[in-house]
């Protein structure tokens, strides 16, 4: 396993969450609300007078949904289950995007039958075998708002290589404009909107240290992905509307918002991972965030010279499974992995001269690899204004809520 170091943090930082979370016992998760802040103004700055979306999915905690989507510049939710939307809905939220397909068939009935929700939610369908599901479940006429999804990957050698993430089956405007209107004849359904979410470009780093030939095939990789989707993407639009009035074509995420923003077809964009900035969102030139949720870990052992052990803390993020989808150790500066062991479910011993310096019962500050993964693993998070925790709010797992 590699021996993953995170951008380092400063030293009065990290006096800063030990004083703020010296009457906590550890393992703990904290959000540094000065950093949330900045990093939710850059995005606003970043997306140049167009509304972000929050993904919900990145910040899993209804108090800083509510927190971020009182900032001007955002405006409304992208959600990633229907029992996760209803609930949302549910809580107050008024415009939210459901940014998967659902087999939810209790979660349609009940949008189905409720004027509120089936306002307030739209769900995301890219095959005829989905309108079967949801109209199999109806226990309502209330219309259900449709967002159509664009596959965003980029095609290379005529189809033979493809970059990007498998998500839907339609690709072309003739693909999109004859689901659409499908969807417009069949009655209780109605198109509103376009997703078209480039993870090859909003979640692959194009500045990995170390690895400037990697990084330059990215960025070769991206550029060409940008330009074949801006087109794409706009035809699509043109398509969809002439069957359809579009309330809104969402694009991007936060490691694109500049490119995406910048197509005239978009209306707006998502983001959710810049508001935390994970280990992951290191590795771009676009823009540099502040790490703001962070989580700890007590030293429970000293084995020898340079070396400590932690509590558990193997966190491990979703995706192809490598070294990058660990936590890493954030501070003190300067701990690693143990190569041969890495980051445990019971036990993560680190090395590094800064081991010397911590004694049983110190706590080492983590980063996640990933944004709201992180709140899988706890039931709050404590909000820290400069060394103090201000108020403790729970994640979604602490509502009792996993949605997954």
């Amino acid at each position: 396993m590699a021996n993953l170091v995170a951008s380092p943090g400063t030293a009065s930082d990290r006096a800063r969450y030990d004083r703020a979370t010296a009457h906590l016992d550890a393992p703990l998760a904290v959000v540094d609300l000065a950093a949330f802040d900045a990093n939710a103004a850059d995005l606003v700055r970043r997306a140049a007078g167009k509304p972000v979306r929050v993904a919900s999915k990145s910040v899993r905690c209804r108090a800083l949904l509510e927190r971020v989507l009182a900032v001007d510049g955002f405006s409304g939710l992208m959600s990633f289950t229907l029992a996760e939307s209803i609930w949302l809905a549910r809580s107050g939220f008024d415009d939210i995007l459901l940014a998967y397909p659902s087999a939810d068939r209790a979660g349609f009935a009940e949008l189905t039958a409720d004027p509120k929700l089936a306002a307030a939610v739209t769900v995301l369908l890219d095959d005829p075998a989905q309108l079967d599901l949801v109209d199999a479940a109806r226990e309502g006429d209330e219309e259900v708002r449709v967002c159509l999804e664009l596959d965003t990957a980029l095609h290379l050698l005529g189809g033979r290589v493809r970059v990007g993430a498998r998500r839907s089956p339609l690709r072309t405007p003739e693909a999109l404009g004859a689901f659409a209107e499908l969807v417009q004849c069949r009655p209780g359904f109605r198109v509103v909107g376009l997703m078209a979410y480039e993870g090859h470009v909003a979640g692959v780093g194009d500045r990995i240290a170390g690895r400037p030939v990697r990084s330059r095939m990215i960025q070769l990789m991206q550029a060409r992905a940008r330009t074949e989707l801006a087109e794409r993407r706009a035809a699509v639009v043109r398509r969809l509307r002439q069957v359809a009035d579009l309330e809104f074509v969402n694009g991007g995420g936060t490691g694109s918002v500049e490119s995406t923003v910048a197509e005239r077809a978009v209306t707006e964009v998502a983001a959710g991972s810049g508001l935390y900035v994970p280990r992951l969102f290191d590795n771009y030139r676009s823009f540099q965030g502040r790490p703001a949720a962070l989580f700890a870990q007590p030293v429970v052992r000293r084995p020898g010279v340079g070396v400590v052990t932690v509590l558990g803390g193997g966190y491990p993020a979703s995706g192809a499974a490598g070294a990058d989808r660990s936590p890493v150790p954030y501070l003190p500066a300067g701990l690693r992995y143990d190569p041969q062991e890495g980051a445990g479910e019971v036990q993560t011993p680190l090395l590094g001269s800064a081991a010397d310096d911590l004694l049983i019962g110190d706590r080492v500050w983590f980063r996640h690899a990933k944004a709201g993964e992180l709140c899988e693993r706890f039931a709050e998070l404590h909000l820290i204004e400069g060394d103090q925790v201000v108020q403790t709010v729970p994640t979604y797992r602490g509502e009792g809520k996993t949605f997954l």
